[in-house]
């Protein structure tokens, strides 16, 4: 299983700043009242996602999710996930993860699977490009399944991606285009239920009470990963046995408890920054995935008292060894605001070996070696870099990159977002200030009901500009 490191946090390796033993006593004291009120809590509400990785949710949506694979993957040569935030980060997570990067490179007799393609934006440059390709290879949509996800069907990005895909694939399949949509939306109600029942679309649930930014491991994950040939049972597995960690009533042996309060604390103690730093370019978008979690989260302008705190921190996706030439220098010289974490892969596959014997005496330290080899020492001096800096680390160690421990992964995160939630007494499974650019979107389109906002917009935001 993943292990958390917190060496690098305490005092007696960092100095001043650190934790000391009576830190940790503090921190038991302050997470025990905490994790009673999850424990009670647990499966209710927003709480939802911890109970994704077991029955009778864990059945059916496995269930559910391996019918519709079997009746549309035959024939399927590319998947388009249509998506926005939680909806389409922890597809291409999963993906980057557990999939080879070369992935929709690869002949379709090397791949097991449909190459993949995410459309997490409306940038008009990176949709048309697919509709073009499409437009090219697969004019027919006979080798193409669109999976829209919108637990609503009204998030505008979202709905105009389906839009123009539905618009393009009824010009030459007229309703048997319905043959070629798998939507994952509300069960029961909204806009995107209603289109799929008149239209006849073949559906996944998103559970009741798992918001986006949660839902990685319920369909809205699980079918990409599945139609691409991912272990969906090993993610499951390891997100039950973190979850299992994550429930233990005792806080120093409950590793997303512990990793939730340090950040916290850290982020109490001036380094509110922090930064996710994999060795390993498999897991740079589960960093990304990281970053929407941790900051949709937790950064609140009020607490569940209705005081104005900001409270939140602010992370950063980071990769190694790419970042230690674009970002360590500021991270050890700049300012000590932040806490810097790493993620080590003992096992992340196959390695590159380099050759025995070299020439050239200034490279000859590198002979025998190999890249993986090369990237742990960069790892290790990193983290020795750091702490001669006073910077505080930490590192979550992967035993193997396998879907088990993605899995745990994930579920680690989301305990720890769910802990570190509590300790800053905030709402941690709503997002107030994104709904101010929904509802401001919604005027400046023409939305109805929504016309005040294009005015307040257009007041707010013009004559007045400055130019240089």
């Amino acid at each position: 299983m993943l292990q958390l490191d917190y060496a690098g946090c305490m005092a007696d390796r960092l100095g001043a700043g650190g934790l000391t033993a009576a830190d940790l006593g503090r921190a038991a004291s302050e997470l025990g009242p905490i994790l009673e009120d999850l424990a009670r809590t647990r499966g209710t509400g927003w709480e939802r996602w911890r109970q994704l990785s077991e029955d009778p949710m864990r059945g059916e949506h496995l269930a559910a999710v391996r019918e519709v694979v079997r009746e549309v993957r035959p024939g399927c040569r590319t998947l388009v996930v249509l998506g926005i935030g939680g909806s389409a980060l922890g597809n291409i997570a999963l993906h980057s993860a557990l999939r080879p990067s070369t992935w929709n490179l690869l002949p379709d007799e090397l791949r097991d699977g449909p190459r993949l393609l995410v459309l997490d934006n409306v940038d008009p440059g990176r949709v048309g490009d697919v509709l073009r390709l499409l437009a090219h290879e697969d004019p027919g949509f006979e080798r193409t399944i669109v999976n829209v996800i919108s637990k609503s069907g009204e998030t505008a990005e979202t709905a105009a991606q389906f839009l123009a895909f539905r618009e393009r694939m009824t010009a030459v399949l007229g309703p048997r285009h319905a043959d070629r949509v798998v939507a994952v939306t509300d069960p029961v109600r909204g806009t995107m239920r209603s289109i799929c029942d008149a239209a006849g679309y073949r559906t996944l649930p998103v559970p009741e009470g798992v918001g986006g930014r949660f839902s990685c491991l319920s369909p809205v994950g699980l079918f990409s990963a599945a139609m691409c040939g991912i272990d969906i049972d090993g993610l499951l597995d390891g997100a039950a046995a973190m979850e299992e960690r994550g429930s233990r009533l005792e806080p120093l042996a409950n590793a997303p408890a512990l990793l939730g309060w340090i950040l916290a604390e850290m982020g109490r103690r001036g380094r509110p920054i922090h930064v996710l730093m994999p060795y390993c370019s498999a897991l740079h978008d589960l960093a990304d995935w990281y970053r929407q979690l941790w900051a949709e989260s937790l950064g609140k302008a009020r607490d569940i008292d209705g005081r104005t705190v900001h409270a939140g921190f602010t992370p950063v996706r980071a990769l190694g060894t790419t970042d230690q030439h674009s970002q360590i220098q500021l991270y050890r010289e700049g300012p000590d605001d932040k806490l810097i974490g790493l993620v080590a892969v003992d096992d992340p596959g196959p390695d590159v070996d380099l050759p025995g014997r070299v020439a050239e005496p200034a490279l000859a330290y590198l002979a025998g070696g190999s890249m993986g080899s090369l990237l742990d020492a960069e790892r290790r001096a990193t983290e020795y870099a750091l702490l001669e800096s006073g910077r505080p680390t930490y590192t979550i160690r992967m035993p193997r990159l396998d879907a088990r421990n993605v899995g745990g992964f994930i579920m680690l995160w989301q305990v720890a977002t769910a802990v570190a939630g509590r300790i800053l007494r905030v709402d941690a499974y709503d997002q107030p200030a994104v709904e101010t650019g929904k509802q401001a979107t919604f005027g400046l389109m023409g939305r109805a009901g929504f016309e005040q906002w294009r005015t307040q917009v257009e007041a707010a935001l013009g004559p007045h500009r400055h130019h240089a």
